[in-house]
């Protein structure tokens, strides 16, 4: 387990599947600026965070957690995965949009 937030592992699994640090962050539904934090192991990861973020990545969530720092939260089974999806094209429906301008 990483002692704190592995940036260079994300940003490696954000480069393999061609995505960037604004996908993974509209993805979580959060903004860029709450994205930059967690980076910086200035904030953690929620459960639900955790899911987006392998999810994104083709990782486990325990692989997240892992490389997320000491205290991360997994989501556990059974967490409401259709509302996290909902929640999440609605992000990225905003996204596009404001794209679209």
């Amino acid at each position: 387990m990483a002692l704190f937030f592995d940036a260079e592992w994300f940003d490696a699994r954000l480069s393999e599947r061609g995505l960037s640090r604004a996908v993974l962050a509209t993805a979580a539904g959060i903004g860029a600026d709450e994205l930059t934090l967690i980076f910086k192991d200035q904030r953690e990861l929620s459960a639900r965070e955790v899911a987006a973020f392998a999810e994104l990545l083709g990782v486990t969530a325990a692989e997240v957690a892992d490389r997320a720092g000491i205290s991360t939260p997994t989501p556990q089974d059974g967490e409401d995965r259709i509302g996290a999806l909902e929640r999440r094209v609605a992000a990225l429906e905003a996204e596009l949009a404001k794209l679209r301008g």
